[in-house]
């Protein structure tokens, strides 16, 4: 097993001389909340990944042992004026882009809480994996709130993606 850092809060282990890429996120003192930094690395980490020739499947999985992801980093969030917002956007949009159309089947394997980003993460995926633990949900539309990834992201791309690398 080999494994190489995305920033701070992005780990990739490859098993099985690198056709299994496990993409874990790392930021367990935060339920994995996803940050500007984290959600770059995400991206970053999905593109070496769709580069990478010898990947055939990645799972998606979490160090956090009651979390996968809780979503949007909102102490981060809160702290930006509009402006910020709106350049960060497209910045978390593409940790959502890079999971849903990396071109090798993608597995969730959840436990503990996917919430928000963290759910649409999951959705991302082409399966979805559940413990008994796993709560999932988009809290934020309880409060009228759009959810930054759209919500939609299992509606696009998904199915027939399987085996489009051959």
């Amino acid at each position: 097993m080999s494994e190489e850092r995305f920033g701070e809060f992005v780990l990739v282990r490859r098993h099985e001389q690198g056709r299994v890429a496990e993409l874990v996120l790392d930021r367990p003192k935060a339920m994995n909340a996803v940050s500007t930094e984290m959600a770059r690395s995400v991206a970053g980490a999905c593109a070496a990944l769709g580069d990478d020739r010898g990947v055939r499947v990645v799972v998606l999985t979490s160090t956090h042992e009651r979390a996968f992801c809780v979503g949007a980093d909102l102490k981060e969030r809160n702290s930006f004026s509009d402006a910020e917002l709106v350049r960060q956007r497209p910045v978390t949009r593409g940790a959502y882009t890079g999971v849903l159309e990396l071109p090798v089947p993608t597995v969730a394997a959840v436990h503990g809480f996917a919430l928000g980003g963290g759910f649409e993460l999951a959705l991302a995926c082409d399966v979805i994996v559940a413990d008994r633990t796993a709560v999932v949900g988009l809290p934020e539309v309880s409060v009228g709130v759009i959810p930054g990834g759209g919500g939609r992201s299992c509606c696009r791309g998904g199915w027939g993606r399987l085996g489009r690398r051959s």
